[in-house]
C-alpha cells in the first residue's frame, strides 16, 4: 500500500509519568515555545529596526533566528497538543510533514552556520575586500543558498522512507524524524542508507569548510589585537552555537541508526529534545548577549519600555 496516497496511523512514544506529570510538561513546554518566539523574533525585529545592524552578519543572524522559530513550529504545537488531549498518534501524512520541517529546519542551520563562517572570514581576514564581496546581491545568494539547498536535500529522503509499505506502527520516539519512518517498514532500507550517506557527505564538507575557516581566523588573529577582539565578539557565539548543534545531531543521527535499548529512555529523550530546544533558545540569546552592537540595542529598548511604563504609572496613580 501507498503511505503517500492512503495514510495510516502512527503511535508516538509516550513520555515518562506523562498521566501524572502531563500538566506540568504542558507548561513547560509551552512556556519554552513562548520564549523560544519571543526572543527569536524579538531579535529579528531589531535587526530590521536598527539600520546599524543592517550587514550581512546581522542578516544572516536574522535568518538563523527565523529558522529557529520555523523548526520550533514543527514540534512544539504537536507536542502539546498530544500533552492536552492525552493522545499520542499522528497520521503518516502528518508524520512526514513533521519530519520534514524539523529535519529541513537542522539543516538550514547548518548551512546558515555556513555561510556565517564565511562571513567571518572575509570580515577578518580580508577586512578591504569585504564589502566588495559581501554585497547585496552576493547576500541574497547566500540566504536563497542557505534555505533552498537543505530543503530540497530533504524531499527525496522523506519520500523515500513514505513510499515503502509499513509493517508497523510504533515510532519509538515523542517526534517523527526520518530514520524512525524507514524502520517501519519490513522492505529493505538500501536505497535509504545509499541516499543517507551521500547526504552525510554533502554535509561533512561544510564542517570542513568550517574548521579550515576558523584555523585561517586563528592564524590572522594572533598577529593583531583589534582581530582578537573582533574574534572573540562575533566568532565565540557562532563556534558555540556550532558545537553545541553539531554534537547533538551526530548524537541524534548515530542512536536512531545505530542505538541501543540499553540506553535510558530518559537520556534518550533529553538528547532528542536537546535538538529542537537548545538551538533555539541558545542562539538568540548567546548572539544578542555576546555581540556589542545588539546587546547594546536590546539594552535601550528594554530601557525605554521601563520608561514607558513608569510614565504611564506616573499618569494613573
Amino acid at each position: 500500500m501507498n503511505n503517500m496516497s492512503y495514510p495510516v496511523i502512527l503511535t508516538l512514544m509516550v513520555p515518562k509519568l506523562s498521566k501524572s506529570y502531563r500538566h506540568i510538561y504542558f507548561t513547560c513546554f509551552l512556556f519554552l515555545y513562548l520564549l523560544i518566539l519571543s526572543i527569536n523574533i524579538r531579535l529579528v525585529m531589531v535587526i530590521i529596526k536598527t539600520k546599524a545592524l543592517h550587514e550581512p552578519m546581522y542578516i544572516f543572524l536574522s535568518h538563523l533566528c527565523v529558522n529557529g522559530v520555523y523548526g520550533a513550529s514543527g514540534f512544539y504545537p504537536k507536542f502539546l497538543s498530544d500533552l492536552i488531549l492525552d493522545s499520542y498518534v499522528i497520521s503518516s501524512h502528518m508524520c512526514a510533514l513533521q519530519s520534514f520541517v524539523i529535519y529541513s529546519s537542522l539543516l538550514c542551520e547548518f548551512t546558515i552556520l555556513t555561510v556565517m563562517s564565511y562571513d567571518r572570514y572575509v570580515a577578518i581576514c580580508k577586512p578591504l575586500d569585504y564589502h566588495s564581496k559581501l554585497t547585496k546581491f552576493t547576500c541574497v545568494k547566500l540566504i536563497l543558498f542557505s534555505w533552498i539547498v537543505p530543503n530540497v536535500s530533504v524531499i527525496p529522503a522523506i519520500l523515500l522512507s513514505n513510499l515503502r509499505p509499513f509493517c508497523n506502527y510504533y515510532i519509538d520516539k515523542l517526534y517523527c524524524d526520518n530514520w524512525s519512518i524507514v524502520k517501519l517498514s519490513c522492505t529493505s532500507a538500501f536505497v535509504n542508507n545509499i541516499y543517507g550517506y551521500i547526504f552525510a557527505i554533502i554535509y561533512l564538507s561544510s564542517v570542513v569548510f568550517i574548521i579550515v575557516s576558523y584555523i585561517k581566523l586563528i592564524s590572522v588573529c594572533k598577529a593583531s589585537l583589534e582581530n582578537r577582539r573582533k574574534f572573540w565578539q562575533t566568532c565565540l557565539p557562532h563556534i558555540l552555537s556550532l558545537i553545541n548543534f553539531t554534537f547533538a545531531l551526530v548524537f541524534d543521527v548515530m542512536y536512531s541508526r545505530y542505538g541501543s535499548n540499553d540506553i535510558p529512555e530518559s537520556l534518550r529523550n533529553f538528547l532528542a529534545l536537546e535538538l529542537v530546544i537548545v538551538p533555539p533558545v541558545f542562539n538568540p540569546l548567546i548572539y544578542g548577549l555576546n555581540i556589542r552592537a545588539v546587546r547594546r540595542v536590546f539594552v535601550s529598548c528594554i530601557s525605554a519600555r521601563v520608561n514607558v511604563l513608569e510614565a504611564k504609572k506616573g499618569l494613573n496613580p
